[in-house]
């Protein structure tokens, strides 16, 4: 039986796989609010373990081998070393307390992100793709890369962490502690506070309509459903957001030269009204696009169950070993 966990700042999606990796069961758990604190974390975790042993019933592993994608930096170890996205968790060894809790075969950690490229160059949108990236677009960014065919997590297990390229060194405060990170300009909690910004100024009514008339509850998806809709301030607003995203996927792509970039999260489900401004603008941005071939930019496939299942995917490998060791 392999399980994949899926930790995020708000919630917990775990499943497990069958023989054909296909989801044959799946449960959700809000994310405990004392998530900084790694006994509340580890308990949670371990429920939906057990409620997904349960779901499968008597076919089920008594010693599952489990897989876990966690929000922030987690070394070739499996061990967490810092995550914002947690309540600022640190130095956090939760694999082996996963295991003692659950009675689990094996335990394996990475970062989310991470896990699910893993699920999208197995099962969806990057399958035959031996050079890709993964950008999600969510609280802030993630990544995950696929190069000559591996998935891979650098020296000390940290590749990834796209979101917190600068783009802007005098621009906007990160939760990371530097300034002009590009998830503080592309991701959708950027969109949202674009959003806000430009509806406090008096623009925006068709999106603060969507979000029940609170601007402090305008979140991304209300401005590209209002710029579905046709509202003009809100393609505006997502042309500026697309271009911001344009300028780090074209650094990502000059500098890793993959052939497919998969976009993930929530604000993917605009389709081409957020695709085609931020295909427009990639063209534009990357180096020398008229001389190399098109590079295809296009919606990761397995929604939100794709860390899960590639933390699953995970618990099936062997442990990578540990530079020096």
């Amino acid at each position: 039986m392999l399980v994949g966990l899926d930790v995020g700042g708000t919630k917990i999606l775990g499943v497990a796989l069958g023989e054909n990796r296909e989801v044959i069961a799946l449960q959700r758990r809000d994310t405990p609010a004392q998530a900084g604190d790694a006994d509340a974390l580890v308990a949670t975790m371990a429920e939906v373990v057990e409620s997904l042993r349960d779901d499968i019933g008597r076919t089920a592993s008594r010693s599952p081998a489990v897989g876990v994608g966690l929000p922030g930096l987690v070394d070739r170890s499996g061990r967490l070393q810092f995550a914002p996205n947690l309540a600022g968790l640190r130095d956090a060894d939760l694999g082996p307390r996963l295991g003692a809790a659950t009675g689990a075969a094996a335990v394996r950690v990475d970062n989310d992100a991470t896990c699910a490229m893993r699920a999208e160059y197995a099962l969806g949108a990057a399958v035959g793709a031996d050079h890709a990236i993964l950008v999600t677009m969510g609280t802030g960014i993630g990544g995950g890369l696929v190069l000559d065919g591996r998935v891979m997590r650098g020296a000390w297990g940290f590749a990834g962490e796209v979101g917190h390229m600068v783009i802007d060194a005098d621009g906007i405060d990160c939760v990371c502690g530097r300034r002009g990170c590009w998830e503080q300009y592309a991701s959708g909690n950027a969109l949202g506070r674009m959003g806000r910004e430009t509806a406090e100024q008096g623009l925006g009514a068709s999106w603060v309509a969507l979000a029940g008339g609170s601007i402090t509850d305008v979140r991304g998806e209300h401005v590209t459903a209002a710029a579905t809709g046709g509202d003009p301030a809100a393609r505006a607003l997502v042309e500026r957001f697309a271009d911001w995203f344009a300028i780090g996927l074209a650094n990502l792509v000059d500098i890793l030269d993959v052939e497919r970039c998969v976009l993930g999260g929530g604000l993917v489900a605009a389709g081409d009204t957020l695709l085609e401004p931020i295909r427009s603008s990639f063209a534009i941005r990357l180096l020398a696009a008229s001389h190399r071939p098109e590079v295809a930019i296009v919606p990761a496939q397995l929604g939100d169950r794709a860390g899960a299942i590639g933390a699953a995917l995970l618990a099936a490998e062997a442990p990578a070993p540990t530079p020096g060791l």
